[in-house]
């Protein structure tokens, strides 16, 4: 029987890419976004396709409603994420800091509230959000990312620890800079390997971690970035 996959704001860029890519390692597809382009990915990959926002509770269960309906399963659960408010650190409102907030962290504790009781019952599955570099060595040009991602961190290794009993694992994967956006020279000559990542790279990691191959690996924060954080 095929795995079931579903996708959370991930319409386009690296999440995107992971769900073509799990597609054609035989995977079922489901991708919510909130800009359409995910229904529309998920139908060409003829897969379930949903828009709504990872903002809002009862979009995400009513998402995660239909993927069960249609599959009677939910095997991975990726949490991708849009873009948080950035500039100058004391410069950042109270609204934009709760907007962080809202973007880098609620979103997978929703999708993970909502998921869990299905995997649970399945007594199996895999929660992969994808974070930054930026939670080890936080980074000026994106206060709010790194700010709550780092409380992300601490969320899966609680939640991971609590129920690994359930055969449940969350991991996160830490991309650097990725071929998804231009690059900019600023950030190239920061990075060892002297290159962007590709989105394909993210996805080969988002397979493995789907994975049997990935069934011993749970709480972790994995770097993807090229070597450009320098802590050990």
């Amino acid at each position: 029987m095929k795995k079931i996959a579903a996708f959370i704001a991930s319409g386009s860029g690296m999440g995107a890419d992971a769900a073509k890519h799990l597609h054609s390692k035989g995977y079922e597809v489901a991708i919510m976004s909130s800009s359409g382009k995910g229904e529309k990915l998920a139908k060409d990959l003829g897969g379930l396709g949903f828009t709504g926002s990872n903002l809002l509770n009862k979009d995400i269960k009513s998402f995660i409603d239909k993927v069960y309906l249609e599959y009677g399963k939910v095997d991975i659960l990726i949490n991708s994420a849009g873009h948080g408010p950035k500039g100058d650190i004391l410069q950042i409102s109270d609204e934009e800091w709760v907007k962080g907030m809202e973007v880098y962290f609620l979103n997978v504790v929703r999708a993970t509230r909502i998921t869990t009781p299905i995997m649970q019952k399945q007594n199996n599955g895999s929660i992969i959000n994808i974070s930054t570099f930026a939670i080890f060595e936080p980074d000026s040009s994106f206060p709010t990312s790194g700010v709550f991602r780092s409380g992300l961190a601490a969320f899966t290794k609680i939640y991971s620890d609590k129920y690994a009993k359930n055969n449940i694992r969350m991991n996160n994967i830490l991309p650097g800079f990725i071929d998804s956006l231009p690059a900019k020279e600023e950030f190239l000559k920061r990075i060892p390997l002297q290159r962007y990542g590709k989105v394909s790279e993210i996805s080969a990691v988002v397979e493995m971690l789907a994975s049997e191959g990935g069934s011993y690996i749970t709480g972790q924060n994995i770097r993807v970035d090229g070597g450009i954080t320098r802590s050990v």
